[in-house]
């Protein structure tokens, strides 16, 4: 990948190969950064993990950056009304499955009951490939709509581990208190962790890294304990 000139000049400012602290490593990307606009700040993860394996969960972040998503509820009667209730912005069933047949995609996450899915699986190929299907796994094929939506709403956010084996989240923004966006790193960290396969041998997490959106990486030991 052909880097630009501003980037290259900061890679200059530091030893891209040596490791810091997660609060070292935090304040060195603010320093680093370039760009005109409010940077992302993300958190990389290189797991040691073999094909089989699966990396996948949610989690609520304690400090929020993110706007407020649209949250799409498949649902009926009471369970729609909860829906309503706690503020998802859609509720419906069949009327909401024929208007997204129909091209309309004017929402961040979807929710449905699980009586539901039989329906809404038809959306398969349209919801799919744009990460919007409602899957179990991610909590979002439930019952608990209340709970559901309500943990959304604080920002709940999906993370998985890639072809590559690393898992990607992003903590905070450049705008942000250093101290914030230290404390849902160390919270990522640590929930990735609890997730380490049980016949798996050796370092679990092999580098760690952050970065801002257009800036480099900066190197954290994995060993340090979070």
């Amino acid at each position: 990948m052909k880097r630009g000139k501003k980037y290259l000049d900061v890679v200059k400012k530091y030893n891209k190969h040596e490791e810091f602290s997660l609060e070292q490593a935090v304040r060195l990307v603010k320093e680093l950064a370039y760009a005109s606009f409010d940077e992302s700040i993300e958190i990389a993860l290189k797991l040691n993990i073999k094909a089989k394996h699966t990396i996948r969960d949610t989690l609520v972040l304690p400090n929020s950056f993110r706007k407020e998503k649209k949250i799409l509820v498949f649902a009926k009667g009471e369970k729609a009304e909860e829906a309503k209730e706690v503020g998802a912005s859609y509720v419906g069933d069949n009327d909401l499955i024929e208007k997204i047949k129909g091209g309309w995609l004017d929402f961040d996450v979807a929710v449905a009951t699980p009586d539901l899915m039989k329906d809404v699986g038809k959306l398969g190929p349209i919801l799919g490939r744009r990460g919007l299907m409602p899957n179990p796994k991610t909590r979002t094929v439930t019952f608990d709509i209340k709970g559901a939506v309500a943990e959304l709403k604080k920002g709940r956010v999906e993370f998985r581990v890639d072809k590559t084996g690393v898992v990607h989240m992003p903590v905070g923004k450049l705008s942000m208190d250093n101290e914030k966006i230290t404390e849902n790193a160390r919270i990522f960290i640590k929930e990735v962790s609890k997730r380490r396969p049980d016949d798996l041998k050796g370092e679990f997490i092999k580098t760690i890294a952050v970065s801002s959106t257009m800036g480099p990486g900066v190197r954290i030991n994995p060993r340090e304990k979070v």
